[in-house]
């Protein structure tokens, strides 16, 4: 049996899972191949994803979603929240003339399942799940018997709560109001590396006990009720955003921690799902916390694992089966398309010659296989540089069109992660933040002393692998710089035309794509 799993909305996504060898085909988001970020799903989209298929599926899925138009709420499938009866839709439907099985649930389950089937935990073991984003902020238990219970609700909209100050500094943002930037939460995640610390004074107080306490279901968020705020347009560069950015996500933090110490006290698993799943500082304070004997955080947390999560919860419904074989490198394979030679000199894709490149300073695109699922470029489409110098720090903060100061993080081979940071385990999605303990990482070393580290295994990316220890083997460190590979506001780059554009108009120094080496030479 075989199942095909569309999510709708923004973050759009396709997925296939095999349920007789319980694993994960594929999870295509529609934003890969350069297109704007968040995107929904595309005709592209679609059309790659029948390639996996030579018969229709036997079961169709739809993850659940609801948006809230001016005067009205449309909802696709099973709908945005519940876990108990009426949360799953099963039917029967015509898809391409045959009758296939249909299977809709929420958007709440679909996070729970995604975090549960790519856990490394087996089937039966009890696990805690923390479901914090833009609207759900509840804890969960999955009992060994795979039925889930709900723990309680910390509070509505964490996600929500935290990035609106950042609109609400930020002059650029409509008094009047409109949609969230999708973006807002991981600048303010940044800001709060440049926090001063000090104790909470009476403005920051009151905002952060107003933003906490508001009941959004009948006050909705907007920056026309917070005009006498004095962070009302104080600037996104402020130094006193920076601070109550601080603040204020410790202030969310130690709601949902004190929630954990009182209620959750059988020491389970914890699975971390939802966007609030991308911050860094949020997830290390948890492996910290003492709490959980494991804490695991998919590399899809946010709304990009929902298509994976409907595709499980339907796997489940049908088989019993819950769990997945996967892998992070399931998105789009990579098109070695043709490549216009002019400023170019293209040799045999050669790892020492890279590493080297690579150790004379030189700031090199690379690509290879399949991109990765979810937003963290992982060693297949990434922009590695040597991770020694402030000024690459820099220069990669501009061909980004970031702030120079912005961090930037490192991939490490996994057996030498504890020579530069101080980590107890691997973290292979670059989903924590940990202290850089080793002074010659300047590149990668943020204002706050920490990094956003991915160790690497050859058994997980050879090729990475391999090249990290080639650089190793020339300059003592099997450390590099590695941010994603896309345009400005756009998925991950997947063909050799666009990479090859891409590097002339950002100032790569070079590139690899297939088996080839590019470097730039016409200056």
């Amino acid at each position: 049996m075989k199942i095909l799993s569309f999510k709708s909305g923004h973050d759009g996504t396709v997925a296939g899972i095999d349920c007789t060898s319980k694993s994960l085909l594929f999870s295509y988001e529609a934003e890969k191949n350069s297109f704007p970020r968040y995107t929904p799903v595309t005709p592209d989209t679609f059309i790659d994803a029948g390639l996996w298929f030579k018969d229709l599926p036997e079961v169709l899925a739809l993850s659940g979603w609801s948006s809230s138009g001016m005067d009205h709420v449309t909802t696709s499938g099973a709908g945005y929240f519940g876990i108990g009866q009426g949360s799953e839709s099963v039917g029967k439907r015509t898809f391409f003339g045959k009758t296939v099985d249909y299977y809709s649930s929420t958007h709440e389950r679909a996070h729970i399942w995604c975090s549960y089937a790519l856990s490394p935990f087996a089937q039966g073991e009890p696990c805690y799940v923390l479901l914090w984003e833009g609207a759900l902020g509840d804890f969960y238990e999955i009992d060994r018997n795979l039925n889930i219970h709900h723990r309680g609700q910390v509070m509505t909209a964490p996600g929500s709560r935290f990035a609106f100050l950042y609109a609400l500094a930020d002059p650029e943002f409509p008094i009047s109001g409109g949609e969230m930037r999708p973006s807002d939460p991981g600048r303010l995640m940044a800001a709060c590396a440049f926090g001063e610390a000090g104790p909470v004074d009476e403005d920051e107080q009151a905002f952060i006990d107003q933003i906490l306490s508001v009941d959004l279901a009948s006050n909705p968020l907007r920056k026309s009720s917070f005009v006498n705020s004095p962070f009302f347009n104080i600037g996104t560069d402020s130094q006193r955003l920076k601070n109550l950015a601080t603040k204020l996500s410790d202030a969310i933090f130690s709601r949902f921690r004190q929630f954990a110490e009182e209620n959750l006290k059988e020491g389970l698993p914890l699975l971390i799902a939802g966007g609030c799943g991308l911050n860094g500082n949020w997830n290390a304070q948890w492996e910290n916390s003492g709490l959980f004997r494991e804490v695991f955080v998919p590399p899809t947390t946010g709304d990009s694992g929902c298509a994976i999560g409907t595709a499980v919860d339907a796997m489940r419904h049908y088989t019993g089966q819950a769990k997945l074989e996967w892998s992070v490198y399931s998105g789009q394979s990579f098109s070695d398309d043709k490549v216009e030679l002019e400023g170019l000199k293209a040799s045999e894709l050669n790892l020492k010659t890279v590493a080297q490149a690579l150790y004379d300073g030189k700031i090199i695109g690379w690509t290879r296989g399949n991109c990765e699922i979810g937003p963290r470029a992982l060693g297949n489409r990434s922009i590695l540089a040597a991770p020694f110098k402030t000024e690459t720090r820099a220069r990669l903060n501009r061909i980004k069109g970031r702030a120079e100061n912005s961090p930037v993080a490192p991939s490490c081979l996994e057996e030498d992660a504890a020579l530069h940071f101080a980590m107890k385990g691997p973290s292979p999605y670059m989903l924590s933040f940990h202290q850089v303990t080793d002074p010659k990482l300047a590149a990668v070393t943020h204002v706050d002393g920490s990094a956003r580290v991915q160790t690497v295994r050859r058994d997980q990316n050879a090729f990475f692998y391999d090249l990290l220890a080639e650089f190793k083997s020339i300059s003592g460190t099997g450390v590099l710089c590695n941010t994603s590979l896309n345009f400005r506001n756009s998925g991950f780059i997947n063909t050799s035309s666009d990479l090859a554009h891409y590097a002339r108009q950002v100032g790569l120094d070079g590139f690899v794509a297939g088996n080839t080496f590019y470097e730039i030479v016409d200056g």
